[in-house]
């Protein structure tokens, strides 16, 4: 009986559908796709940027993830790209905010704990979220102008958001230098498959 390599040459790589980092990315590009075409001029280069940005925090993931078959560096280089460009989106919201003089939510207020603690999956259930945040906030505030209240609410929550996957990709990345620190890459396995390999046909 001939017995099978205990370890594949291509290991198990994709899949990247399953992650939450994925899933939270996708809600915030679509999110910050809708939050540009209501309050950013399309004609203004922000506009696309943020976008892009968004975007470039999925498109690794998934890239980085495919790649696993024959590159953990390269799954290791592009999930630090999705999670730069998260940082990049970040910085693009909090500055939306300090140009229009909008505060921004402190971690620990009650408004940043209520979007943390509602994990909202879909832009639907997202859009639910901020409106109920404007209406609590109308009914406490006095400001008169609800559409800076709607501004306010809408780029602290994807702070919020991106705050929760820049977290999640740090610890993605950490937990993906461990493994290749611990087993190496494509070469290393190649090698250890051909070892294994040539152990066998000299039994």
């Amino acid at each position: 009986m001939t017995k099978k390599n205990s370890e594949p040459l291509i290991p198990p790589h994709g899949g990247y559908a399953k992650l939450v980092t994925y899933k939270l990315g996708n809600l915030i590009y679509d999110a910050t796709t809708a939050f540009c075409d209501r309050y950013i001029n399309i004609k203004d280069r922000t506009h696309d940027q943020m976008v892009q940005a968004a975007r470039s925090g999925v498109i690794n993931i998934m890239e980085g993830s495919e790649a696993s078959a024959t590159s953990k560096k390269s799954e290791l280089k592009l999930t630090n790209v999705a999670k730069a460009s998260q940082e990049e989106l970040l910085g693009d919201y909090m500055a939306f905010l300090r140009q229009r003089n909008l505060p921004i939510w402190s971690a620990d207020s009650v408004e940043a704990k209520t979007v943390r603690n509602a994990r909202p999956g879909t832009l639907a259930q997202l859009r639910q979220l901020m409106g109920n945040m404007v209406s609590d906030r109308s009914d406490k505030s006095d400001r008169s102008d609800k559409t800076l209240l709607k501004q306010e609410v809408a780029a602290n929550t994807m702070i919020c958001l991106i705050n929760q996957e820049t977290y999640l990709l740090g610890r993605q990345i950490a937990k993906l230098a461990v493994n290749f620190k611990e087993n190496g890459g494509f070469t290393e396995r190649l090698y250890r498959v051909r070892s294994e390999n040539r152990k066998k046909d000299e039994v």
